[in-house]
């Protein structure tokens, strides 16, 4: 029987199989690296806001501690965000600019509240708990920057499942382990810690 293809038809195939591997390596390293680019979680991005908000203003310059407008960060899951009450308390007599805080006014007219743009917000199977961070320590910079510099917030860090175990992993070493399947897992790295 005759031979179907030649010697030289092989050789472009192996090169085609070869080459066709190695682009799809290179597009599975190139998802990787984006996957965890501070682009894809919009670092240094700033979220369009219903009123113009400075941290550096009111955090920076008037020193107000995040506690004032973020009322749940040291006891619950959610730090809050600053109702239209907070707000209009010093604007109603300092600096009441009437077009800037139409959006506060209407959100207490309407009995609502403010639809603040998150920067920080985790996806829904995410459990994250401010006030177990706060109790344990953790600095509210170590997760959103210097937020106090920021005439526009943006979210200075990725916060994706593998930075989140970085720090976890860190602090997990003065927590006792327990075994699962054979291996040591620390409480603070368990998925059950984090998802729901």
């Amino acid at each position: 029987m005759a031979q179907l293809f030649s010697p030289q038809a092989d050789r472009r195939l192996r090169l085609g199989l070869a080459v066709a591997a190695g682009l799809l390596l290179l597009a599975a390293a190139t998802a990787f690296a984006m996957a965890r680019s501070g682009t894809t979680w919009a670092v240094g991005r700033a979220a369009p806001q219903p009123i113009p908000y400075s941290h550096a203003v009111h955090a920076g310059g008037l020193g107000l501690d995040c506690r004032y407008c973020h009322a749940g960060v040291e006891r619950g899951a959610s730090a809050g965000m600053p109702s239209a009450e907070t707000c209009l308390g010093c604007h109603d007599r300092v600096w009441n600019v009437a077009a800037q805080f139409a959006p506060l006014r209407a959100a207490i007219a309407a009995g609502t509240a403010v639809e603040w743009s998150s920067v920080h917000r985790q996806p829904s199977h995410v459990r994250f708990h401010h006030g177990a961070h706060s109790a344990a320590g953790i600095a509210c910079e170590t997760c959103h920057g210097r937020v106090q510099e920021m005439p526009l917030t943006v979210r200075a860090q990725p916060i994706h499942m593998g930075w989140c175990l970085d720090c976890h992993r860190g602090a997990g070493a003065h927590a006792a382990p327990y075994v699962h399947l054979g291996v040591e897992v620390s409480p603070l790295t368990r998925c059950s810690t984090c998802h729901r």
